[in-house]
């Protein structure tokens, strides 16, 4: 069994509306703090996923993300202000995480990442959160993850309709996002040119943070399996199954449960 360093007097006390959690308790929260989790996108997924990880003391942040904050973005992206734009995603979310957490330790990855990027900075990582609109990137994630065995949280957002789930590659019952979406690939459609709800997106990011911190700190039933998805137009939930494909081309060669 792990042993993790002991919580200090401070993180007693700023975490303590969790430790009271039994789900989670004093182990849960070490777990949180001595994990370290890639980001991918810093928009507006990744402003609620950021910015509740970072609160809930995650110890390490990675934040992954190549474009500067534009005035179209603060309708929905709240992880930056008025000040930021112009500047670099990463750097105006991690001057904002910053002073919510400045014990969580923030990496600031100012580029697009393509598979061998998503490589390099997943290694060393206990998950990978992927809040951007891009099938290839999801598609690239998922090889990743499967390869280093590390769960991966993917959730997206579009006018008016959201979805999330998780894959657990610890677990050979997980299916893979190849499994979920086998013909999947970007189309025109996006938030600059189909829009999207301001707080859909917060929905969806607070859903994937919640995946997160269950992955992290063992409790619950994630989204493995599970499809999770919101139409705002009456705020109605919806959940659906899906299992392995033994044909997926990406994870059909991986062990299955008897």
């Amino acid at each position: 069994m792990t042993t993790f360093p002991d919580l200090t007097d401070d993180e007693l006390l700023r975490y303590s509306r969790h430790i009271l959690l039994p789900q989670i308790d004093v182990l849960g929260q070490q777990r949180i703090r001595n994990a370290t989790v890639l980001v991918v996108g810093a928009g507006g997924l990744g402003s609620p996923i950021l910015l509740y990880l970072a609160a809930a003391g995650v110890g390490e942040l990675r934040i992954a993300d190549g474009d500067r904050v534009d005035e179209t973005n603060l309708q929905r992206q709240i992880v930056h202000s008025t000040a930021s734009v112009g500047t670099a995603k990463t750097e105006s979310a991690a001057a904002t995480l910053q002073r919510l957490n400045p014990h969580c330790r923030l990496v600031e990855i100012d580029q697009p990442l393509d598979a061998t990027g998503l490589e390099h900075w997943a290694e060393g990582c206990d998950l990978v959160v992927i809040g951007t609109d891009s099938f290839a990137s999801r598609y690239d994630a998922n090889a990743v993850c499967l390869r280093l065995g590390i769960p991966l949280v993917c959730g997206a957002a579009i006018g008016l309709n959201g979805q999330a789930t998780s894959f657990d590659f610890r677990r050979d019952d997980s299916p893979c996002f190849a499994c979920l979406y086998p013909d999947g690939e970007d189309t025109e459609l996006s938030c600059s040119t189909a829009g999207v709800l301001g707080p859909l997106v917060g929905m969806v990011g607070t859903v994937q943070a919640t995946e997160a911190l269950k992955l992290l700190a063992g409790f619950g039933e994630p989204l493995v399996g599970q499809l999770l998805t919101v139409d705002a137009t009456d705020l109605s939930w919806n959940r659906f199954r899906f299992a392995r494909r033994p044909d997926c081309p990406v994870c059909a060669s991986r062990p299955r449960t008897a």
